[in-house]
């Protein structure tokens, strides 16, 4: 299977042109719930791809409006690339969206874009190989917290983790419930300043930095800014845990993750938490 029988095509892919300001990109990273759009630019010979604007670069240049500045340079695929060759690139780069490119003409031009839900959905579907067992590609590291620990410092353990998720933890040490950074984006509120902790909202900018991270979910939750509530971690979890047994599939964790829209599943043996099954686990699968 190649790239370009997985891939969003670039008719579907919303992009941005240079030159251009933060305002062209806002709609589509608040509004829209993308994380990233490609930068292109109009030429003599064509539309040429230029780059990836995301909202991390833009929450981490708050004060730079042009997006020629604000763009990035990142790893690219081609439509004929095998997909699986594609999703060792993600893996290596620890990259989640890679945009595909054609450099056959006079200028490299966007064919679309390639993300690992891309891939899972592929795997899920039976399209590409999906048979090892989960319990050989889980990560036996597992991130956890305590249901009693304040949600303000459980963000850190997350953050300090680099992992979008914490397992819960009751006081008998069992798995209760999963704490995601989507729960944690769903109760913080920006506030004007490091040191504001009053009741007014931020300005334009610093609130769409709040609504563009909502809509996506993961990845990068900016502390600065950020104010959280210090409530225990078990009223803020999800408790209705979705689990997975190590004899399952590559195959049988990708639709669950696909059909449970989420991005990590506790491995279990019988009762006791043994690891956790990640989407990007299940490329190491190709």
């Amino acid at each position: 299977m190649n790239v370009a029988d997985a891939m969003t095509p670039r008719s579907e892919v919303v992009t941005v042109e240079l030159p251009g300001t933060r305002d062209d990109v806002l709609e589509y990273l608040q509004e829209r719930g993308f994380s990233s759009v490609p930068v292109v630019k109009e030429t003599d010979d064509g539309e040429e791809y230029r780059g990836l604007i995301s909202r991390d670069d833009l929450i981490e240049h708050p004060d730079e409006d042009q997006l020629a500045i604000l763009m990035r340079e990142v790893p690219t695929t081609t439509t004929d690339t095998d997909l699986e060759d594609a999703a060792r690139l993600m893996a290596r780069e620890g990259a989640r969206r890679v945009p595909v490119v054609d450099e056959s003409g006079d200028v490299t031009t966007l064919a679309g874009i390639v993300t690992v839900t891309d891939v899972v959905r592929a795997i899920a579907r039976g399209d590409i190989d999906g048979e090892t067992p989960v319990g050989e590609l889980a990560a036996t590291d597992v991130n956890a917290t305590y249901v009693g620990t304040p949600l303000t410092v459980a963000e850190r353990e997350i953050f300090y983790a680099n992992v979008p998720y914490a397992v819960a933890l009751d006081e008998d040490g069992r798995m209760t419930g999963i704490l995601t950074e989507v729960d944690i984006i769903d109760v913080a509120r920006v506030v004007e300043g490091e040191d504001d902790t009053g009741e007014s909202l931020a300005d334009e900018d610093d609130e769409w930095m709040w609504e563009g991270i909502k809509a996506v979910g993961n990845r990068y939750l900016p502390t600065r800014n950020v104010e959280l509530p210090s409530e225990p971690v078990s009223e803020f979890m999800s408790d209705d845990l979705v689990t997975i047994s190590r004899k399952k599939s590559a195959e049988e964790a990708a639709q669950i993750l696909i059909s449970n829209d989420i991005e990590q599943i506790p491995l279990v043996s019988g009762d006791a938490l043994v690891g956790i099954v990640r989407d990007v686990n299940l490329l190491e699968a190709l």
